[in-house]
């Protein structure tokens, strides 16, 4: 068998291959190897690592490889054969690398049962440790390309995107419908989640991009959910244009002259009642479906409250407005009635926005009777539960010459 005297990788356009194993073992210990630009040659002899050569022209002697001598007895300056495997490997960027999700039943806050969803996007990596990647994933085989890598990934990096994805929806109360406003934020979690799994397989996650989730249709659940979105969003719809209508003609009227001043009214408030009911409102902030979606309907189709985050007033930590208790200090949320500030349970008025806060009185200052929290009046005496300095309704401070509540208009008492 012919001995080797030169050593180099051309990969073919058109394809990534990450690892590629030079065919010949019988190398001169005068063998010249060539590694091109992002590329990394390894040297393995007996299954034992020798060296890693980076970009360059490269003579392969006992001089930049010490461990011939160890192995084979080769003295300085004869060009004496020795066997060794050279591999290649590709040290380029592929940033279009497509993944896909099986489907995952997750339950969200707008549907009383859980939906199936599919996530789909793409990542980029970047080989780091050339050696762990040889070990890890290429084997016995001679050559590794970006098939083999999704190929053995897919199961498992599937797996963990599913559990990632999930638990952060889950965590942060993320409905169906703010899916496409929060993509963002699931894959910043997701990326962060995944990077020890192409640590352990030598390579760095440098992006991580989610383009969709969306309702698995192939299942029941999925075709159920769908068969829900659609009806409400029919029934909107008719909304919609039955209210635009009833607006046009008002408008025209008022415009010819024959609707006078009270066709302009109608026009108007009803131009307001569509901006502030929710129907022409974005889709995130419709009636949530399922159980939700029945409540709502039930009570004149009243939005759900806001689900956001709050500081802790105790430990100044944030969580969100849903819990009762702050989940890192255990200190009771009370949140003030107007922007829902947590503020301290011995606070007067909230930190934030200075209204009064009804549940520091928590007794009648007549009869001492105790007070539910908000209370304008004493349940059991009828009389006033706040000062006369204070709004009725909105509790808001009030200075002795207003008549009106300069916060919600409410006349003096």
């Amino acid at each position: 068998m012919a001995i080797i005297d030169l050593v180099r990788w051309a990969p073919e356009r058109g394809r990534t291959v990450y690892a590629w194993r030079f065919p010949e073992t019988n190398l001169s210990t005068y063998t010249q190897l060539l590694v091109h630009e992002s590329q990394e040659a390894i040297l393995y002899s007996n299954e034992t690592f020798m060296r890693k050569f980076g970009p360059g022209r490269h003579t392969l002697n006992t001089e930049n490889l010490p461990i011939l001598r160890h192995l084979f007895g080769i003295p300085f300056g004869k060009k004496n054969p020795f066997t060794a495997q050279v591999w290649f490997v590709n040290k380029v960027e592929p940033a279009n690398i497509h993944w896909t999700t099986s489907s995952m039943p997750v339950r969200v806050v707008d549907f009383d049962f859980p939906i199936p969803l599919m996530a789909k996007g793409r990542y980029g990596l970047r080989m780091t440790n050339a050696e762990k990647f040889l070990l890890k994933l290429v084997g016995t085989k001679w050559e590794f390309t970006e098939f083999d890598l999704t190929d053995q990934s897919a199961g498992e990096f599937s797996e963990q995107a599913i559990a990632a994805i999930a638990q952060f929806l889950r965590y942060h109360h993320i409905g169906y419908l703010e899916l496409s406003e929060r993509i963002k934020d699931i894959s910043q979690h997701l990326k962060n989640e995944l990077l020890p799994f192409w640590e352990e397989r030598g390579f760095e996650l440098s992006q991580l991009n989610i383009t969709s989730i969306d309702i698995d249709t192939s299942t029941e659940l999925g075709k159920k959910a769908t068969e829900r979105i659609s009806q409400d969003t029919a029934q909107y719809t008719y909304q919609q244009k039955r209210m635009l209508d009833v607006a046009e003609k008002a408008m025209e009227n008022l415009s010819s002259g024959s609707g006078g001043l009270l066709g302009g009214l109608v026009a108007m408030n009803m131009m307001n009642a569509m901006g502030g009911s929710g129907i022409m409102q974005p889709q995130q902030n419709q009636p949530a479906y399922g159980a939700h979606n029945a409540a709502q309907q039930g009570q004149g189709m009243t939005p759900p409250p806001q689900i956001r985050d709050v500081y802790c007033s105790n430990c100044s930590k944030k969580y969100p407005n849903t819990h009762r208790f702050c989940p890192h200090c255990g200190d009771p949320y009370n949140p003030c009635p107007k922007c829902g500030t947590d503020n301290s349970q011995q606070a007067k008025r909230c930190i934030s926005c200075g209204m009064q806060l009804l549940s520091a009185a928590t007794s009648c200052p007549s009869c001492n009777t105790p007070l539910a929290a908000g209370s304008a009046f004493c349940g059991n005496c009828g009389k006033r539960a706040q000062s006369e300095d204070n709004c009725t309704r909105c509790g808001v401070a009030l200075s002795p010459t207003v008549k009106f509540c300069p916060q919600c208009g409410n006349k003096r008492g």
